[in-house]
């Protein structure tokens, strides 16, 4: 295996020509500014190319995103020294000679990073973007709001982080639906607006966009633990600290979307991508059988079936008038029509994204029997919090974002794909890390290296040798190949396995 095998992702096209280029000053060869752009010569977004030989590097791309490839690629090949924060390389540095050409199979590459259910700090959430920079990944998902969770600061409303941001503890594992007990252990945390202005702007230097996510009209008790007057049934509750779905959803009035409209003017004058994830999700309809009938025959509704397709069309009609897309889990597909420009989230399977994308909508696949990285890794029963699907490295691997059956007329529509981390289990940075990697670095070659490029029988192994050792470098405490280690079990703490 030559240096250049050893890339991950792997490139469109790597060959080595054999000798070594010497490098004196490292730090300024990974600079992605130091990196000629030229657009004529590498249209394809986000491309670059390395020439690589005795004499120097040539580094040329074709916009800015592709330099920053350019530049993570040439660290890759100095080494797992390249990653770490200081200096300690002893000995000369060397780039194997050869070619590199390369440019993503998608645009959409992206991580679902739930905030809301186990809040994680600043810092763990800027070196979370680093993460996936390494990696090629441009699309960061803040899953900012749900019931047990509102992390956005709002200033109008300033109840919502007061009140809706704290909770009284969180279940133990996963526990039968029911139980109504809890840890005792306080948990919580906000991002003021000049911490996500400030997410924002470190994401967009390494070229990821952060795509806000405000759920509605359901996953949303810590809001109407904030403000009772938003839940369909008027009643004061708690921010929930059970896992699973709330029976309290956001009443159909009014009131809650001028609420919900000035919370989201907010959110569009923080970040700045081109789409906003309504939610859309897991809505239970009882509450509005109970207090809303009238309500719902008087927006001329035909059931309650139809009032999450109402809060979408409602509020995705807002965004788009501020030039802003909606992102829609893939339960808005049974909503009735949809805001102009929608984009489905495929969670439930495939299915949902082949009919989307059949339909004409732009689809973004993440079925939780593929991509949800806070399943369990394997069938061991030390795995901490054995919930979902096993799903390991090689299963990630082995997944295409196309759907089985999809017309080629129709593959367009796939903008790509999606890793989700689910924090319901995952009660900080170091369970995160576990989580995620390896099976993230499986994960971004999936949606960067075109399938005839990909090399499941040599994946793990090249993961193994060249890939874990740079993680290592950069303090990444994944889950090794044989099975977490003693300190990341959680013995006795109940699963519910899938």
């Amino acid at each position: 295996m030559n240096a250049f095998d050893t890339l991950l992702p792997r490139p469109v096209s790597a060959r080595s020509t054999g000798g070594t280029c010497r490098v004196t000053d490292p730090a300024a060869l990974t600079d992605a500014s130091t990196v000629v752009i030229d657009p004529v010569a590498l249209p394809h977004p986000e491309s670059y190319r390395l020439s690589i030989t005795p004499q120097g590097v040539q580094a040329t791309a074709g916009d800015a995103a592709g330099a920053a490839h350019a530049a993570r690629t040439l660290r890759q090949l100095l080494g797992p020294d390249a990653f770490r924060a200081a200096d300690i390389h002893t000995g000369e540095w060397t780039l194997p000679c050869g070619e590199v050409v390369d440019h993503p199979r998608f645009p959409w590459r992206g991580v679902l990073l739930d905030v809301a259910r186990t809040f994680q700090p600043k810092a763990a959430v800027l070196r979370f973007i680093d993460l996936m920079a390494a990696h090629k990944l441009n699309v960061l998902h803040l899953h900012l709001t749900d019931d047990q969770g509102w992390r956005i600061e709002v200033p109008a409303y300033p109840r919502l982080t007061e009140v809706g941001a704290w909770r009284k503890g969180s279940w133990t594992g996963r526990q039968p639906d029911g139980d109504l007990t809890h840890d005792g252990r306080p948990h919580g945390g906000f991002y003021t607006t000049a911490d996500l202005r400030e997410i924002v702007a470190y994401a967009r230097a390494r070229h990821i966009t952060v795509v806000p996510e405000v759920d509605v009209p359901g996953h949303s008790q810590a809001a109407i633990a904030a403000y009772p007057e938003l839940g369909a049934s008027g009643a004061p509750v708690e921010v929930w600290h059970a896992w699973g779905v709330s029976e309290h959803v956001l009443a159909p009035t009014d009131h809650v979307i001028d609420f919900y409209t000035a919370v989201l003017d907010h959110v569009l004058d923080v970040f700045d991508a081109p789409v906003v994830c309504l939610g859309g999700d897991e809505v239970p309809t009882k509450q509005w059988q109970e207090h809303h009938a009238d309500r719902v025959a008087e927006l001329g509704l035909d059931s309650v079936d139809a009032v999450p397709g109402w809060f979408l069309r409602t509020l995705g009609r807002h965004l788009a008038a501020h030039g802003r897309r909606t992102l829609g889990w893939d339960d808005v597909m049974d909503a009735g029509d949809l805001p102009p420009g929608v984009i489905v989230a495929s969670w439930r399977g495939e299915e949902a994204g082949r009919a989307a994308a059949l339909a004409g909508h732009d689809v973004v696949m993440c079925p939780e029997q593929h991509v949800y990285l806070d399943h369990r890794q394997s069938e061991h029963p030390d795995e901490p919090i054995p919930v979902g699907y096993v799903r390991t490295v090689e299963d990630v691997y082995a997944y295409d974002p196309i759907p089985d059956g999809l017309p080629e007329d129709a593959h367009h529509r796939v903008l790509g794909a999606q890793a989700q981390i689910w924090t319901e289990h995952l009660d900080g940075p170091r369970r995160v890390d576990y989580a995620a990697f390896p099976r993230l670095a499986a994960f971004a070659e999936v949606v960067w290296t075109p399938p005839e490029r990909r090399d499941p029988a040599g994946f793990v192994e090249r993961l193994a040798a060249h890939h874990l050792p740079r993680l290592d470098a950069l303090g990444v405490e994944y889950r090794p190949l044989s099975g977490p280690l003693p300190w990341q079990t959680r013995p006795g703490v109940p699963g519910r396995q899938r």
